[in-house]
């Protein structure tokens, strides 16, 4: 049974998602903070987090950042944020740290179902497909949804390497940001510049980790205007 941590302090909210997530089929427990939260993560096995923004002990990012530092793989577990803010700049910072995905209170339980299911089929497409993209160094392993350059396994997160694979599954074609985040989630997406600017963001990220020189690269090249594309040939 798929496990699904909740990080949340709102004991009543918790408690309806809980119950609404196990007649889905979930398995669920609840941690009231951040501490209580890790401390669920290293003892449980987990599919998936879905965090609250605002914690009695502390910020949910900071606590996001927190579970990243955990080895893998629980420190590789995909989270979605849950919030109550309604300040865009809330969600960017959110997706740039490499959440999987937002969702605001108050949410409608099925909206939130259906991310959840997106994001762990998103896992499951990934652990399905066991071929290896090959471009010279760097080696994109889809089946273990782990990207290599020459040899040594690099460290993006899940929605980075889903952007990454998006594009190489499509070398030589420009993508624009709208098409690499429904590329990546595998689900259409209104446009929003908010995920506009995630995407550059993750993109530059991406670069930082696999390009020779971030600054001039060669794998992944801004067509200005457009968006952006992966080089067929590379070293």
């Amino acid at each position: 049974m798929t496990h699904i941590l909740m990080i949340e302090d709102d004991g009543r909210l918790a408690g309806m998602v809980s119950d609404y997530l196990r007649q889905a089929g979930f398995g669920v427990s609840h941690a009231g903070d951040g501490a209580a939260g890790i401390a669920a993560l290293r003892r449980h096995p987990t599919e998936l987090v879905l965090l609250d923004l605002m914690l009695p002990d502390g910020d949910g990012l900071d606590v996001f950042r927190r579970i990243r530092a955990l080895p893998a793989p629980i420190g590789q577990v995909p989270v979605i944020m849950l919030t109550a803010k309604g300040d865009p700049m809330d969600r960017v910072v959110g997706l740039e740290i490499g959440a999987e995905d937002y969702i605001s209170k108050p949410f409608e339980p099925r909206e939130l179902l259906a991310r959840i299911r997106v994001v762990l089929r998103r896992g499951a497409v990934g652990q399905l497909a066991e071929d290896v993209l090959r471009f010279g160094r760097l080696e994109i392993d889809r089946g273990a949804r782990q990207a290599r350059l020459a040899g040594q396994d690099l460290p993006l997160t899940s929605h980075q390497f889903a952007l990454l694979q998006a594009m190489a599954e499509r070398p030589g074609r420009v993508l624009s940001r709208e098409q690499l985040v429904e590329f990546a989630a595998n689900r259409p997406q209104a446009y929003d510049p908010v995920l506009d600017r995630s995407v550059d963001v993750h993109v530059g990220r991406i670069r930082a980790i696999i390009e020779d020189d971030a600054k001039t690269p060669k794998r992944i090249i801004t067509v200005r205007g457009a968006g952006y594309v992966f080089a067929r040939a590379q070293d």
